[in-house]
């Protein structure tokens, strides 16, 4: 039995192009209908072709993701933040000043990093999606009855 969700999550990073990008499109994918799941970034990157490659392997379309901000966010109240690199944590912690919020920090390797072919950069890639679903799935674990 799935425990009490939150009914609100961000993930953020420093880009909102590769890791909260994954991370929102997972919980969506398993809870999306439970949960109002948001990423962003501290800065505004650009939508990663590589990510959006990943994510579809497992069935999870985001060609349409917007990268945002923190200052472009639509809904600014969230039961639990969870940023995925140092930068991002920073601004989390800055969110709690407004905001009662658990804020979690999962140190997140950033893909767009790792050099070599394509296949290794793609690896790594895959490795940081499948780190994230693992993580989400031990915080917001499915209940397979309702699915």
């Amino acid at each position: 039995m799935v425990g009490i969700l939150p009914s609100a999550v961000l993930f953020c990073c420093s880009m909102n192009q590769v890791r909260s990008p994954m991370a929102e499109g997972i919980l969506k994918r398993f809870h999306g209908q439970r949960i109002f799941v948001d990423s962003c970034g501290v800065h505004q990157g650009t939508l990663d072709p590589f990510m959006i490659e990943v994510m579809a392997e497992i069935g999870v379309d985001m060609s349409r993701h917007k990268p945002k901000t923190f200052d472009n966010l639509t809904d600014d109240s969230f039961d639990v933040v969870i940023s995925l690199s140092p930068h991002a944590q920073h601004k989390a912690v800055d969110l709690t000043r407004y905001m009662h919020c658990d804020v979690r920090y999962w140190p997140t390797i950033d893909p767009t990093l790792t050099e070599g072919t394509r296949q290794v950069r793609i690896d790594a890639y895959r490795a940081a999606r499948d780190g994230l679903q693992r993580r989400i799935l031990d915080m917001f674990p499915r209940n397979d009855d309702f699915y």
